[in-house]
């Protein structure tokens, strides 16, 4: 019996979130988006949502290495953040979505995740007498395909954050709003760390697809990118992930082997110590960082700094799965 704790809790919470939307008139796409965000009518046994592995309190990203979807299937890849997609034009770790409509009818689908048939899910929609009524509200129109995609991707883009620390250091003028230690972590992040070279801009990444030695062909298979690409250059290149509320995120890289930040940092000082066969790893990281136990603790800092406000608040997920984070 006690195997089936950890899915009965999950099926109760996924079923009481979906419920304690069910009486709200969505006016709106990104409304309406949220509404099956949450909701288990999505997947094929309904015991799931997209947020069952998007976890609100965890910056929309899951706490396990690869996700379990529907009977407990275990996924092939770590679930990423859905926050801060907005400005992004690559979606997956392998890029096979470009857009994020298509992105968020990939899941479904999916055997390992939600393993349902698209054209299902649109006839269970059309059945339910609210969702038939929303979509008309919203879109004028029964459920479809494109209007499914359209209004779960308005949703995710409001899930857009910029009120950390670090914003507020760097943006607002404000000395005090991170220690000594974030602002020499920022330093190690520009400089002697080389992160910058891959992660920059607004959401920190360069929206490119990298091979950090994560692919040696034995016990690390995974050729990422060129699976869909088709090119030999490509294999074990996967797409550089945003950084914001990573702190949230672990575990970390495309197949969540390592569960803090620390690890993290070690692997980057010297990737070959952790993974000596790695196929052709990124020049970037063809010699140790060298990096001393303050700057990787420096470093750490910062990565934590980039922590959105709003997950150290008390108003935590269901104020953000109301209203979504606006970006400010």
């Amino acid at each position: 019996m006690k195997k089936y704790i950890p899915v009965i809790v999950t099926i109760i919470t996924v079923v009481l979130v979906a419920s304690s939307f069910t009486n709200e008139e969505p006016i709106s796409k990104q409304d309406l988006g949220r509404l099956l965000f949450f909701d288990p009518i999505l997947s094929g046994n309904r015991t799931i949502s997209c947020a069952s592995c998007h976890k609100p309190d965890f910056a929309f990203a899951d706490t396990l290495p690869v996700s379990l979807g529907v009977k407990k299937r275990k996924g092939t890849r770590n679930t990423p953040s859905a926050m801060n997609l907005s400005l992004q034009s690559i979606f997956f770790w392998d890029g096979r979505a470009k857009t994020l409509e298509e992105q968020a009818l990939a899941p479904i689908e999916n055997p390992l995740e939600m393993n349902l048939h698209l054209d299902e899910a649109l006839l269970r929609l059309q059945k339910s007498e609210k969702y038939s009524r929303w979509f008309k509200t919203v879109f004028n129109s029964e459920p479809t395909r494109a209007n499914l995609a359209e209004a779960i991707a308005a949703f995710e883009r409001t899930l857009e954050t910029s009120d950390s620390p670090f914003d507020n250091w760097k943006f607002s003028d404000d000395s005090l709003a991170v220690s000594e230690s974030v602002k020499r972590g920022f330093v190690v992040f520009n400089e002697k760390g080389k992160c910058v070279r891959c992660h920059f801009g607004a959401d920190f990444t360069q929206r490119e697809f990298r091979n950090i030695g994560l692919f040696n062909g034995r016990n690390l298979k995974d050729s990422g990118r060129a699976v869909i690409s088709g090119k030999k250059e490509d294999i074990g290149k996967f797409k550089t992930p945003g950084l914001r509320n990573v702190a949230l995120t672990a575990p970390y890289m495309h197949n969540g082997m390592f569960k803090t930040l620390k690890q993290v940092i070690d692997f980057y000082n010297d990737p070959g110590k952790i993974v000596p066969n790695a196929i052709d790893r990124d020049t970037i990281l063809a010699k140790p960082l060298g990096l001393t136990k303050r700057e990787k603790k420096d470093l750490e800092a910062f990565l934590f700094a980039l922590t959105d406000k709003s997950f150290t608040t008390k108003k935590m997920s269901r104020s953000r799965m109301n209203t979504g984070v606006q970006r400010k």
